[in-house]
Order: structure tokens, then sequence, then C-alpha cells
């Protein structure tokens, strides 16, 4: 069966009394039971009935179900933000004295976890640089215990060898976990490349044009003991499992993902290719062919390149003229809305860090970052295009 169709028919795990269509929307904390023996089998894990809607829901189980089906994983959990699910699957595998190997090109939030929230519990983070392999082979040793990268980095829209990850990382014992948010996992098959655990949020592609939050763990059964620690311990007792509501309207997301995206991505393209002919700005789009991670994005994401795009203005005084200037693009943050999306990420999303963290980080004040909507490419291009002419004359 195909993807597409998987997404739409993969069946629920209990029949409908009335056979609705649609994954009924389980409002419910808790659970009726027969009996003393069937109520002590679901609170013990020997049947999968539901017990209680912080760690099991149906609505939310059907979802997971579905994402498990696309990405042919041994287990999927669905978590409340992107965020919390990194956050659950980085205390699954770490502990004090381990270490995350990881880079500088990392979302704000992220970069802050592995560097001020975990270290406060004895986590060691070592940033190197990903696309250098004798880097990342100085830096991983028998005391790491995840190579963690998002596959298309968000600004710095790089792309690191995942193959070449693994090979390090499980040389040593180590996990490679990997950010998919940037392309979603239904055009990826990084589980081939040595990827362990997928991890992304949902709110972007998957939620249908963030009508949501929420966060997955894609485990692909290669760690002994992962799913039982993430399932028995974070999952049940970090509270951070999805909402039934946010995963009825991320099924629903499911359903009309290869339509959205693909015409989000086409449109990402044209709009990059017309850009790039503006000498007053820098563009930066991985499906561009003179883009340096063009090809090593082809090889591993099967010709996808997402729907984000970056451009680089002469100083960030423009960035700011080129965000006041705009009309039917959005001054917003997200990714993947149904409309197109700004954002300065240096004076926003990396606001609260030091210029001097920033730098490191590779965040430039002079970079804009361009979430692609599903608008007709013509007008998305009109409205840039008048934006960057007042910003840089």
């Amino acid at each position: 069966m195909e993807k597409t169709t998987k997404a739409i028919h993969t069946p629920y795990m209990s029949p409908d009394a009335y056979g609705a269509l649609s994954m009924p929307v389980y409002h419910c904390a808790a659970y009726e039971f027969p009996d003393a023996d069937t109520m002590i089998d679901s609170f013990t894990g020997r049947s999968t009935d539901p017990d209680y809607s912080r760690v099991t829901n149906p609505t939310v189980i059907h979802f997971e179900n579905i994402v498990k089906a696309l990405a042919g994983a041994r287990d999927v959990v669905a978590f409340n933000s992107g965020m919390a699910a990194i956050s659950a699957v980085a205390m699954a595998l770490t502990g004090a004295g381990k270490k995350i190997v990881t880079s500088r090109h990392l979302f704000g939030n992220t970069y802050l976890l592995f560097t001020r929230t975990l270290a406060r519990f004895g986590v060691v983070t070592e940033l190197v640089d990903l696309t250098d392999p004798e880097a990342v082979r100085a830096a991983v040793d028998d005391n790491t215990a995840m190579v963690y990268l998002e596959t298309v980095t968000n600004p710095q829209m790089e792309v690191a060898d995942l193959a070449m990850l693994a090979d390090v990382a499980h040389a040593h014992g180590a996990a490679l976990v990997a950010d998919t948010t940037m392309i979603p996992f239904v055009y990826a098959d990084v589980k081939a490349l040595g990827v362990d655990v997928e991890v992304l949020s949902s709110t972007k592609y998957i939620s249908g044009g963030a009508t949501s939050l929420g966060g997955l763990v894609i485990d692909y059964g290669t760690l002994p003991g992962f799913d039982t620690t993430l399932r028995k311990d974070l999952l049940m007792n970090l509270g951070a499992y999805l909402n039934p509501h946010a995963a009825y309207m991320q099924t629903l997301g499911l359903e009309t993902l290869d339509a959205r995206y693909t015409a989000q991505e086409r449109n990402a393209m044209e709009v990059a290719g017309a850009l790039a002919g503006m000498p007053e700005i820098e563009v930066c789009y991985p499906g561009l062919p003179d883009n340096p991670w063009h090809e090593l994005c082809k090889r591993q994401f099967g010709g996808r390149f997402g729907a984000m795009i970056t451009i680089t203005l002469p100083s960030e005084d423009s960035c700011k003229r080129f965000i006041n200037a705009l009309g039917l693009v959005k001054r917003a943050t997200n990714l993947f809305d149904n409309r197109t999306l700004a954002i300065h990420p240096a004076s926003t999303i990396f606001g609260t860090l030091t210029p001097e963290v920033r730098r490191s980080m590779d965040v430039s004040e002079r970079l804009i970052r361009l979430s692609i909507g599903l608008e007709a490419p013509a007008d998305i291009i009109a409205d840039l295009r008048q934006a960057i002419e007042k910003a840089v004359h």
C-alpha cells in the first residue's frame, strides 16, 4: 500500500461504535474497565487498553499508529511539542557524565536545552562541525551517548552526511538521532542511512497548516530498551503526552501532507529561483543546483528540498525595513504554515543569546528566514520583491 493511502486508511485500534470515518476525539481523562483483571492488565502494560489520558488515549494512539505505519518504525510516541520530544529523547539516552556530540547549527531552544538545561544535570555537550568527518571522529568516544543533528539546519540550511555520522556513532555504541522537521519523514528513508531515532516537530508540515502543536519520536528499534525507557519512564513521568484534539487535527494533516508538501516545495523552488536573480541579496535554498548541499540533499532525501528559504540582505537595518514592508507575507514565527511567513532569526528566535554566541552559531544579523506557503507563487514573489526593493534602496 502506498504511503498516501496508508495515511488515510490505517485502521483504528478498535472499531468505532457508529462507524465514523474520522477517528473520534476522545476528550476524556479516564476509562472504565469491566473487571479487576482487565484493569490490572491495562495499568501494567499487558494489554493495549487505554488507562489514563496522560499516557494513553485512543485518538493519540491512532495518530501514532499512522506515523508508525508510514515510517516502518518499531514505535512512535507523540508529545505535546517538538521541544518536549527532543527533551524526552535526550533524557532517555543520556545521563550525568554522558556526552552529546552535536553541531553549533541548532535551533535556538535545542542549543539551550543541551548547553544549559541538561548541563545542570551533568550532561556534557560537545559542539563540532558535523560536516567534517575528522572533527566528528575526534569528538565521538565511548562516553558519547548520542550524536544529534538537524537534517537541514534552521536557519543555516546546512546538510550533513547521515551515513558518515552513523558509522562514527555506532563504532562507539552511540545513537544517531536526527531532527527531521525540515523535510517530512515520509520522503526520506533515514533509517537506511543509519539513523536510530527521528525526532520532529509535528507542528510544522504534519499539523495541516499550523493547526496545533506537537512533536514525534520515531523509534526504529535499533537501541535496546529505548522504547521501554521512553514510554515507561519519560512519557509517564514528564506528563508531556500529546492532547487528543491536537492528535485529531494532525491525523487530518497527515491525510493531506503529500498534497500540501508537494505544492509548498514547488512554490519554494519557484520563489528561490526568482529571488536568486536579484543582485541585492543572497539566496540559500538546497533545491538550487549551485547550492553547496544540493547533491547531498538529493541523495539523502530523494530529491526533496523542503519549503524554507533564507535570504541575506546588506545590513540588519535593511532586514527590519524588509520585514516592515511586507504585505501578503506574514511577519510570524513557525514553519510550513499554509501562509508564507518571514522572520529575522537573530533578533527573535535567537534574540536572547549574546552576539558572540549568535556568531558562533552562524546566525547572521543580515539573514531573513522565509517559510513558503500555498499561495500562488507569483503573488509571493511580487510581495518579496517589493519588500526587498524598499529594504535596499
